[in-house]
């Protein structure tokens, strides 16, 4: 009893960021809890040194976290060029994050400065950011203010490019990398934590425990809350963010990839289900994308994975890194795969540019040209609806009992005749509805046509049953409000006119339907090289 008494009033004592009682009374605990944050087996990793290339930094500002600064710049790099904060977990170093995770060979290819972070065994027992001491995790405070303030440092000597400076991390780093990405939205364009805990999730060493193993389940919006209480009445842009995860985790259990998915979602005012999934390289991809229908949180969950960083051993040109303790060989390269969806594969030079030709449009849909269908249920007696200029185009069962298919007409022209189209998707906008049309597993599906479904591209009655370029290409969804992007498709036509047809896959027994508003309200993103 005497010393659970001991560790609580220890736990709730202030947190003077150098305090040396701090220090001395909580370290039994710090040791039990960071030595836990990469798992039983300790230090155990001593990378190779690399003195020649990465480089200590002295003087970046008033330090108060007390960390170190390392960097690696590629040689003749010029000014104008994106940065990367890569920060390590536990019992780990600069030299144990820069070339082991592959982030050094992306920045040698691809043209980008790396700056490291290091955090001091005088801080912290085993070398870990202190992601859940409230004095580290505010803006203009502790070990978040030494972060922003070596970037200040690499931004003045290098010339970074301000608007693309991107931060990661692994475990108490990943964790420290949602911390800056919160506190320093305006400074942060996205992050990647990989094995990391929601921001805020934790202000002290008890607390941090229940984070880490069994997870804290608050709502979207409670997790959003803490985000933007991080800089009050900061407005956006927020940071987009690639959230990496091992299923077997038993460090950092994998509900806190959910956690922080419904963490960040919120912030960027959309939900957590994914508006698209595929596999790579054998493993779970989602992607959610906000009310323009861009992707702003991206989650990989690894299959079978335990605690550490996902690396891919070879010279292959998606292959990186070196494995080790908590350096994991899974055949997947994380810091490649961040890397892309930061876009740091076509910054420029070092390191290829993107294909010629590459690029992408937003196009909003032809309103005179949108409408909707309504037939029975077998598809006899169609006819155009009429309510598409009052309440927009609908699709579902109506009070009529009549069935409802949603077109609407894209002027993709703008698309280069010789372009290959990477990937499209239509974001679309809810006016109203009754009822609810995905109940019992139905699908808003979408068929894609090259050109007009029907004899003109007006909306009329041969567009219920036109044939489609590619039929179902695409899903929507449910939703209630707001916006919501359909999975991705290819159809595209560069020359002229893309139609899509929405319809449910199967017919409602009872009246459900959702009306949608065209023209700005609708749009068909398209992405090509």
């Amino acid at each position: 009893m005497r010393e659970s008494t001991w560790t609580k009033r220890t736990a709730l004592r202030g947190t003077a960021k150098r305090s040396t009682a701090r220090r001395l009374t909580t370290a039994g605990m710090l040791l039990a809890l960071l030595v836990a944050l990469l798992g039983a087996g300790g230090p155990g990793f001593v990378p190779e040194a690399r003195a020649a290339t990465l480089t200590e930094v002295t003087g970046f500002g008033t330090n108060p976290g007390n960390l170190r600064m390392f960097r690696y710049v590629p040689d003749g790099l010029p000014a104008g060029r994106p940065l990367v904060v890569a920060m390590h977990g536990c019992t780990q170093s600069a030299a144990a994050y820069d070339s082991e995770t592959g982030w050094t060979k992306w920045a040698d290819q691809w043209g980008f400065a790396l700056l490291l972070p290091q955090q001091q065994s005088g801080n912290n027992l085993n070398s870990c950011f202190n992601w859940f001491e409230s004095g580290d995790i505010a803006r203009g405070a502790g070990e978040a203010l030494s972060v922003k303030q070596m970037t200040d440092r690499m931004k003045s000597d290098l010339g970074s490019d301000p608007a693309r400076v991107y931060a990661t991390g692994l475990s108490a780093g990943a964790a420290m990398t949602n911390v800056v990405l919160a506190a320093y939205p305006d400074v942060f364009a996205a992050g990647a934590p990989v094995a990391g805990l929601p921001y805020a999730c934790a202000t002290s060493v008890l607390a941090a425990y229940t984070c880490m193993n069994p997870g804290t389940n608050l709502s979207p919006s409670a997790w959003a809350d803490k985000v933007r209480a991080a800089y009050p009445g900061y407005g956006g842009p927020w940071p987009t963010v690639s959230v990496w995860q091992g299923t077997t985790d038993t460090t950092v259990v994998p509900a806190n990839l959910t956690e922080t998915v419904e963490q960040w979602t919120a912030v960027h005012g959309t939900d957590a289900t994914p508006d698209a999934t595929d596999t790579v390289a054998g493993y779970p991809h989602a992607v959610y994308r906000d009310g323009a229908g861009r992707d702003v949180v991206e989650t990989y969950s690894l299959t079978g994975m335990g605690h550490g960083q996902p690396v891919d051993p070879g010279t292959g040109p998606e292959q990186c890194g070196t494995a080790g303790a908590y350096i994991l060989d899974v055949g997947l390269c994380a810091s490649y795969r961040i890397g892309l969806f930061w876009h740091l594969d076509g910054a420029g030079s070092p390191g290829p540019g993107p294909e010629p030709g590459a690029g992408s449009a937003v196009l909003p849909s032809l309103a005179a040209d949108d409408g909707y269908v309504k037939a029975s249920a077998t598809g006899d007696g169609p006819a155009v609806g009429t309510l598409e200029g009052s309440l927009g185009v609908a699709v579902g069962r109506g009070t009529d009992g009549l069935h409802n298919r949603a077109l609407f007409s894209f002027d993709t022209s703008s698309v280069p005749d010789d372009a290959r189209v990477t990937r499209a998707f239509v974001t679309v906008t809810r006016a109203s509805g009754a009822g609810d049309p995905w109940a019992a597993g139905n699908r808003l599906l979408l068929d894609i046509r090259t050109g007009c479904f029907g004899a003109t591209c007006a909306t009329a009655a041969d567009d219920w049953s036109a044939p489609a370029s590619a039929t179902g290409a695409a899903e929507i969804g449910a939703f209630t409000s707001g916006t919501k992007s359909s999975t991705a498709f290819t159809t595209v036509n560069p020359t002229g006119i893309t139609q899509t047809r929405l319809r449910l896959a199967s017919a409602p027994a009872a009246t459900a339907y959702v009306f949608l508003r065209s023209g700005s309200g609708a749009t068909l993103t398209v992405e090509w090289e």
